[in-house]
């Protein structure tokens, strides 16, 4: 009697914790909040999946879900696609939203550059870049260092790789490219990672490497990786290491800038532009010949860095990715270059006001990738002060605040029932420009005080490489190529994006 007791209590466990599994699976939401350990569990186990499972919770709860870490402190969050709350924390009360002081700690290599500033120092920094981003002779020299670097680099390379027949990582090409470009516009030297070699160049690898140790901060306790730097082992070593490295670089290359400035003082040789030159212009009080003045070229020599490097490389290889599986994406955009920017047969270059106002549907196409695709998945916040969001939503004082970019591109309410479908047209607007969106809809530049500095350098540099690839090449995606987007700062392709390249034109 006893054994059977037992049997039929265990058999009634075990229908309970069947009938517990369907509800939760097929009607319960995607996410619980357990006892202890809150809602880590199921955050842990769709960690591969990370910005899907994110839109589907923010989807099932209206835009906005409040995230419970359990008794593990500091991982409690508020996760936003609410366009009216995310044009409230980034535009509306702007003020009481800052980087906050963990996201400052996460990314301590940046210094006191405009990523990382706040308040007071933040303005310095911005009013600083933006004179320089809208200096006279900038956008000139933006244009021609970008054909330079896409006739004497990307051009013999996909050369070469067509002539071979062999496949090629256009991630890794788009990265080297837009390093190179990016040391260009800041120093005015051509760090030369983007060549037939391929050569490893340590401080872009050391670039690489603090990015990767910056997403290891983010996602970990603070706690341990604090542990991690103070013995200098595993990824806070690695960090160091890169940190050093990337430092040594950027102070030679300012002092190769100072030193190449003062003979030109002596000398009737004209001087050539470049940001660093800018931005010693710029500072005023803070760029003195102390070792304070490089502190602050350095920092922002290496926040323009990371602006102008990885976001753009992301962005061209989602795009290519699209143009690659899309065969009337490639063909349509191929016309309209053909219409307005060809003679006689050949490409022409062109300047930026006429790239920008002809090529509308290439514009359209890239705002397209921009969307599904944002550079920078989510915008990180911390509340000063209690708050309370359109939604009705409290945010109690020093909350983190967590914009899903990634997860806006796909919202019904902002895009419409067909907002997963790649449409360049839904850009276009009847009369044939580009239609406009607010940016606290079509957040991939970010919106409000902090949007992007860089984005119309962004769109003259993607359409003077996207021209030059669409014109010349024939990209064929690799069969079996495995693409999905990587867990990292910036959205790269987790494996890159793998191609065979042929010529159009023989």
């Amino acid at each position: 009697m006893v054994n059977v007791g037992y049997i039929e209590m265990l058999l009634s466990v075990l229908c309970f914790l069947i009938l517990c599994y369907w509800i939760r699976k097929y009607t319960s939401p995607l996410i619980t909040n357990w006892p202890i350990v809150g809602m880590l569990p199921d955050f842990l186990y769709n960690a591969g999946h990370i910005h899907e499972y994110a839109t589907q919770v923010l989807k099932q709860n209206n835009g906005t879900f409040e995230f419970k870490g359990g008794w593990i402190p500091n991982t409690d969050f508020i996760a936003i696609s609410d366009p009216m709350n995310a044009h409230h924390i980034l535009s509306r009360n702007f003020a009481n939203y800052t980087k906050g002081p963990e996201l400052r700690d996460i990314f301590e290599p940046l210094g006191d550059g405009i990523f990382r500033a706040d308040a007071d120092l933040w303005k310095v920094q911005r009013k600083i870049t933006h004179a320089a981003l809208h200096n006279c002779k900038f956008q000139p020299f933006l244009e021609r260092s970008t054909w330079q670097k896409v006739e004497e680099g990307l051009i013999p390379v996909m050369d070469h790789v067509s002539k071979l027949g062999i496949e090629v990582d256009l991630q890794e090409l788009f990265q080297r490219f837009t390093f190179d470009i990016i040391s260009l516009l800041v120093f005015g030297f051509d760090s030369n990672s983007l060549s037939v070699e391929l050569p490893i160049i340590p401080h872009e690898k050391a670039f690489d490497d603090m990015e990767k140790s910056a997403f290891t901060r983010y996602i970990v306790p603070k706690l341990y990786w604090e542990l991690l730097k103070w013995l200098q082992i595993g990824e806070e070593k690695k960090l160091k290491t890169a940190w050093d490295l990337f430092d040594r670089f950027l102070y030679q290359s300012i002092s190769l800038t100072k030193e190449k400035l003062s003979k030109r003082k002596s000398s009737t040789e004209q001087e050539e532009f470049n940001l660093i030159k800018a931005f010693m212009a710029e500072g005023g009080e803070q760029t003195d010949t102390s070792q304070k003045s490089n502190k602050f070229l350095r920092d922002n020599a290496f926040n323009l860095m990371a602006a102008g490097r990885d976001t753009l490389s992301a962005c061209l290889t989602w795009f290519f990715w699209f143009v690659a599986t899309n065969p009337t994406l490639e063909t349509t955009i191929l016309e309209e270059i053909k219409e307005k920017l060809s003679d006689n047969g050949k490409l022409i270059r062109f300047s930026s006001t006429e790239g920008l106002n002809a090529l509308v549907y290439l514009h359209a196409a890239l705002c397209e990738t921009l969307r599904l695709y944002p550079p920078v998945p989510f915008n990180h916040k911390t509340a000063v002060e209690a708050d309370i969001l359109p939604s009705g939503h409290p945010v109690p004082q020093n909350t983190k605040v967590l914009v899903s970019f990634y997860s806006m591109g796909r919202m019904h309410e902002i895009w419409g029932q067909d907002c997963l479908e790649f449409k360049p047209e839904r850009w276009i607007a009847e009369r044939g420009g580009i239609m406009h969106v607010p940016s606290y809809k079509f957040t991939a530049f970010n919106a409000g005080p902090r949007s992007c500095l860089g984005k119309d350098m962004s769109f003259i540099q993607m359409k003077i490489i996207a021209v030059t690839m669409i014109w010349n090449y024939r990209l064929q995606l690799t069969e079996g190529h495995p693409i999905s987007p990587k867990n990292s700062i910036i959205l790269h392709m987790k494996y890159g994006l793998k191609v065979k390249v042929t010529k159009r034109f023989d």
